[in-house]
């Protein structure tokens, strides 16, 4: 199985390191901003991959630079889990370096490219490792990731659609711990059962009109799969299990979208506006169509 929580950890690392810091856009470029967060950002980089390498790849043999095809495992949940996570690096780091005061343009720039070289750096790890390899699959989710953040910030100067996870416990982690977690926090990470990931699309500013629809309220549609005991869906029909793919239509909240003063709530609402929201949601999938009142 490849390790893909190590990109969560990534995440989770670069945004309790630099988010605190961006509460708005500066206007002028800000050296005592600019070199703190650079040199933290530097250090934070070779230091995590240095700590993952340790972690990860230090105890298993390695080869030459090989590629590795696992286009057909877990349904794909992995490439929505690099997509999302591609996206929310290139996202703190554009906006960090907005902060900063650098020039717009270069700081989407530079920030998506931050983005795409956490990943890309964690996929050569993978590519000289006997136990996994260079997956194009990954490659190509990280890229999309970081375009989806890129064209919008470019285009429209804001996130009218926005990536997003959200996460419940399922019965599976049971059949096959090792694979899918033995902890709540290891089945967060690794358990893709239970992991949807959403589009939510700002309805008001898609359609830049000004109508009853709340500005901050969102539709959003989803992408789950289940029945997954093992990579491939032949080895989990293998042991009694047979894996399908889920789709959800749903609504979510726009924190960002929501007014405040408050430099605290504005910065926790960034920070949290990478969570889709529990809502009643509808479920399609290849045994017909089911309501959640509440799904997590």
């Amino acid at each position: 199985m490849k390790i893909v929580f190590k990109h969560f950890v990534l995440l989770v690392v670069l945004l309790s390191l630099l988010q605190p810091l961006k509460a708005q856009d500066s206007v002028t470029f800000k050296k005592e901003r600019f070199i703190p967060i650079v040199t933290i950002a530097g250090i934070g980089y070779v230091g995590g991959m240095y700590g993952l390498y340790q972690q990860w790849y230090k105890d298993y043999p390695s080869e030459k630079f090989h590629f590795f095809n696992d286009n057909n495992e877990w349904m794909q949940m992995d490439k929505t889990g690099h997509y999302f996570t591609a996206f929310q690096l290139s996202r703190i780091s554009s906006d960090v370096l907005l902060w900063t005061g650098t020039k717009r343009k270069k700081a989407i720039w530079y920030g998506t490219a931050t983005g795409f070289a956490f990943q890309t750096t964690i996929e050569v790890f993978d590519g000289f490792s006997s136990e996994w390899g260079f997956s194009m699959g990954d490659m190509t989710a990280n890229t999309l990731g970081c375009a989806t953040l890129l064209t919008q910030y470019l285009a429209w100067n804001e996130l009218r659609i926005i990536p997003k996870f959200s996460f419940h416990q399922t019965v599976y982690a049971d059949v096959s711990p090792n694979l899918l977690g033995d902890s709540p926090i290891q089945q967060l990470l690794k358990d893709y059962n239970g992991q949807t990931y959403w589009l939510s699309f700002n309805i008001r500013k898609i359609t830049q009109k000004d109508f009853f629809w709340p500005k901050w309220l969102c539709a959003s549609v989803g992408y789950g799969a289940n029945g997954m005991v093992r990579g491939t869906t032949e080895q989990s029909v293998a042991e009694g299990y047979y894996p399908y793919r889920q789709f959800y239509f749903s609504l979510d909240v726009d924190f960002q979208s929501i007014h405040t003063r408050s430099k605290f709530l504005k910065t926790v609402f960034y920070s949290i506006n990478m969570i889709k929201v529990p809502m009643p949601a509808l479920e399609f999938n290849e045994h017909g169509v089911c309501m959640h009142g509440i799904y997590f």
